[in-house]
């Protein structure tokens, strides 16, 4: 086979549907990413993402090696809008931030949907994350739930805002009042142990 023969592409690409990207440029590349994690080390190299879709070519020699990688990615495709949504996916999906989704995962509002441990690229060191549920995060942003948390969470903060002042409030009020050596003098009515006129309210039957 000639140079020029070996130098013909195989190509096939694989247009990725709405319900798998969410809308999203970084779910795009994880999805990307998570296909080549599935690829032979040899191949990952040839999958591209190339206006919305995933393009898959090498030269014309490499036809088995191209047959194998092609499989890989149709099956994977058959369910990829099942693929679980990462940490930086949903912050990107729902216009989150990091404190937001440490908050909603914390108090339930964003269930998670498992955990997945990976290595850092380079490093020994392993971590662990939560996962979401695509079609749960699909739900999300077609009920507009993330506004109306974002409300309940601004009221939230406000009124612990307000009882943190008020608390500091009596503490300085307690505070300053323990500068007396000893409490005032009891007066008479606190004396008596009862409130002056209540024999005679009581005398008069307007407690009957």
């Amino acid at each position: 086979m000639s140079k020029q023969d070996n130098d013909i592409e195989l190509l096939r690409t694989w247009k990725l549907p709405p319900e798998a990207t969410l809308g999203s440029s970084v779910r795009t590349k994880g999805v990307l990413l998570e296909m080549r994690a599935r690829l032979p080390i040899s191949s990952k190299k040839s999958l591209v993402l190339d206006a919305g879709e995933l393009v898959l070519s090498m030269s014309a020699n490499s036809k088995t090696q191209f047959q194998t990688a092609a499989a890989i990615v149709s099956s994977a495709m058959n369910h990829i809008e099942k693929l679980p949504v990462i940490p930086r996916e949903i912050e990107d999906i729902l216009t989150i931030k990091p404190t937001d989704r440490y908050r909603w995962l914390a108090d339930g509002r964003l269930p998670s949907a498992g955990t997945r441990t990976v290595r850092l690229r380079g490093r020994a060191k392993q971590i662990t994350f939560h996962v979401f549920d695509p079609k749960f995060v699909e739900d999300l942003l077609d009920n507009g739930l993330v506004d109306q948390w974002r409300e309940e969470d601004a009221a939230a903060a406000a009124e612990n805002r307000r009882l943190a002042a008020y608390k500091a409030k009596l503490q300085r009020s307690l505070k300053n009042g323990a500068g007396f050596d000893s409490p005032p003098e009891a007066g008479p009515r606190e004396a008596s142990g009862k409130l002056v006129g209540w024999d005679e309210f009581g005398r008069n039957g307007f407690l009957r």
